[in-house]
C-alpha cells in the first residue's frame, strides 16, 4: 500500500549550540517514545498554491532545525531513570513515500488501521535511545495529488503546543517566508526545574502520580489491558456543543459558566460509566494535562519549547453519583481539578518529581516490548486531552489549509482527544479509544443526550 522512495537525515542548515540541554522535571516524566501526528492535504487547483517539492521540504526542515536545534539532538540515559538531551546536530529523519491507495480510501482518518502507515515508526526493541532521532517525518503522496505530512516527535523534548509551534514554523519556512522574532522558540528549561533546595518538600498531595482506581473485584489491571480496543472519530456540531454547555450550566449560579471542555469532558465521563455498566459503587476518575505556561507567575514565554504540561486528576467519584446527578456534578469535579493547577501546585509538582530517586515509575510511557509499562489508565477511568486551542489547522506549507490534523494512532483504553474541526466554526472532532465491547454503547449514549 505504501512505497518508500527514500529516507535521509536532515541536519541544521547552520551551526547550532552544541552540548547538554538541561531537561526539566516536567520533561523527565513524559514518555520518551514518539507521539505520531498526521496532517492531511487534499489536492488544490488554486493557482496560488505552491507546487509540492521534496527538496523544498528538506531545505525548509534543515532551516527550521536551526532555531529548533534540540530536535536534531539525541537522548541519553543517566542515573535515576532520567535522561539528558545532547544537542549534537545529528539530525532528523525524513522519509519520502507514495501511497497506492487513494486518499478517500482512508475514510475519516480514524487513528489505527490504514492511517498507521502514514507516519514514521521507530523499532524501540532494536534501536537504542541514543540512536533514535527525536523527530521523524514521513511525507506521503497520493495518486490524486493529495499529501500527508506525518510527524513523530519524542514527548521528552516537546509537548503538544511546542510541537505545533515547530510544525507551523517549518511550514512558514516551506512557504518561502522568514520567521519573526516573536516566532522563535525559548529553550531555557531551567525555568521549569525544581528549586533544588534540599530537602525538597512538596506542598501538595500529588495524587496525579498515584495509581488510578481498579475495577471492583480486581486486584490488578492485567485482564483489562489484554482486552481488544477500538478507536473512532466523533463529530460534534457547534449546536451540540452549545446544548451540552446549556445542560451543564442549567440551574447553576456560577461566576464563570462551565467551559466547552468542562461540559464535554463531563458528558464523556458519564457516557463511559454508562457504557461500561459497572457497579454503582465503582470508583472512577478523569486525568488530563493542563498547560502551565500561563499558570506560572510570571507566565512562561509563549514560545517555550519543552513540556509545560502538568497532569491533574479529578477526585475519585462513584458511578452512582455521576449517573444520578446532573451534568453539572461531573463538570464541577473537572473544574476543581483544573483550578488546582496553580503556580504553587506546579512548583510543588516539580519538587515532588525532583525528590524521587527514580522517576521511571512516574513516566507516562506506553507499553513497549522490553520496557516498563506505565499505570493502566483505562477501565474504569478515562484520560481527556484538549487540543482545542492548538494552532493545528494553520500548518500551511503553501498547499493550502489541511483537511484533517490528528493523532496517528490511538490504542490506550479510555484515551480521548478533543480537537477543533477543520471548519473552525465551533464544531469539534473527538478521537476516542475504548474497549471494543463498550464502543457502540458509548456512541449511543453520547449522541442521544445531545
Amino acid at each position: 500500500m505504501i512505497t518508500f522512495k527514500s529516507s535521509c537525515m536532515i541536519v541544521p542548515s547552520e551551526p547550532t549550540p552544541n552540548g547538554l540541554l538541561l531537561l526539566s522535571e516536567s520533561d523527565q516524566v513524559m514518555q520518551w517514545t514518539h507521539t505520531p501526528l498526521v496532517i492531511i492535504y487534499k489536492p488544490n487547483n488554486n493557482t496560488n498554491i505552491i507546487p509540492f517539492s521534496i527538496e523544498t521540504m528538506k531545505n525548509s526542515l534543515s532551516r527550521a532545525l536551526v532555531p529548533y536545534y534540540p530536535l536534531a539532538g539525541r537522548l541519553h540515559w543517566i542515573e535515576g531513570g532520567r535522561l539528558q538531551l545532547h544537542c549534537n546536530a545529528m539530525g532528523a529523519q525524513l522519509t519520502e513515500a507514495y501511497s497506492e491507495s487513494k486518499l478517500d480510501e482512508f475514510g475519516d482518518f480514524t487513528p489505527n488501521g490504514m492511517v498507521q502507515h502514514l507516519f514514521p515508526r521507530v523499532d524501540y526493541g532494536t534501536t537504542s535511545i541514543e540512536e533514535q532521532p527525536l523527530l521523524l517525518v514521513q511525507i506521503t503522496k497520493f495518486p490524486c495529488g493529495g499529501l500527508c505530512v506525518g510527524t513523530a516527535i519524542s514527548h521528552i523534548v516537546a509537548d503538544g503546543r511546542a510541537a505545533m509551534n515547530f510544525t507551523n514554523a517549518w511550514a512558514k519556512l516551506g512557504r518561502g517566508e522568514d520567521l519573526g522574532c516573536d516566532e522563535m522558540p525559548f529553550h531555557d528549561r531551567t525555568m521549569l526545574r525544581s528549586r533544588e533546595v534540599l530537602p525538597v518538600l512538596p506542598h501538595f498531595d500529588h495524587i496525579a502520580f498515584s495509581k488510578p482506581p481498579l475495577l471492583i473485584g480486581c486486584s490488578d489491571t492485567k485482564a483489562e489491558k489484554e482486552k481488544e480496543t477500538s478507536a473512532v472519530l466523533l463529530k460534534v456540531t457547534k449546536e451540540q456543543v452549545e446544548e451540552l454547555q446549556k445542560k451543564a450550566n442549567q440551574n447553576m449560579v456560577l461566576a464563570r459558566p462551565y467551559s466547552r471542555y468542562e461540559a464535554i469532558a463531563g458528558h464523556m465521563w458519564r457516557c463511559a460509566c454508562k457504557a461500561r455498566a459497572g457497579d454503582d459503587c465503582q470508583p472512577t476518575r478523569v486525568s488530563f494535562g493542563a498547560d502551565g505556561r500561563n499558570r506560572f507567575k510570571p507566565p512562561l514565554p509563549q514560545g517555550y519549547f519543552g513540556n509545560a504540561i502538568f497532569t491533574s486528576v479529578t477526585s475519585t467519584c462513584l458511578y452512582a453519583d455521576l449517573l444520578s446527578k446532573p451534568l453539572s456534578y461531573a463538570a464541577g469535579k473537572l473544574r476543581e481539578a483544573i483550578e488546582r493547577v496553580t503556580d504553587e501546585y506546579i512548583t510543588s509538582a516539580l519538587d515532588f518529581i525532583m525528590s524521587q530517586k527514580d522517576v521511571s515509575p512516574l513516566r507516562k510511557n506506553f507499553h513497549i516490548r522490553g520496557y516498563t509499562e506505565a499505570p493502566f489508565l483505562g477501565n474504569p477511568n478515562i484520560n481527556i486531552t484538549s487540543l482545542i486551542n492548538l494552532p493545528m489547522y494553520s500548518v500551511d506549507f503553501g498547499w493550502g489549509k489541511p483537511v484533517y490534523v490528528g493523532p496517528g494512532i490511538l490504542h490506550s483504553d479510555g484515551k480521548i482527544f478533543i480537537m477543533s474541526s477543520p471548519a473552525d466554526e465551533g464544531s469539534l472532532v473527538i478521537a476516542l479509544c475504548l474497549q471494543t465491547q463498550y464502543m457502540d454503547s458509548f456512541k449511543k449514549f453520547f449522541y442521544e443526550d445531545i
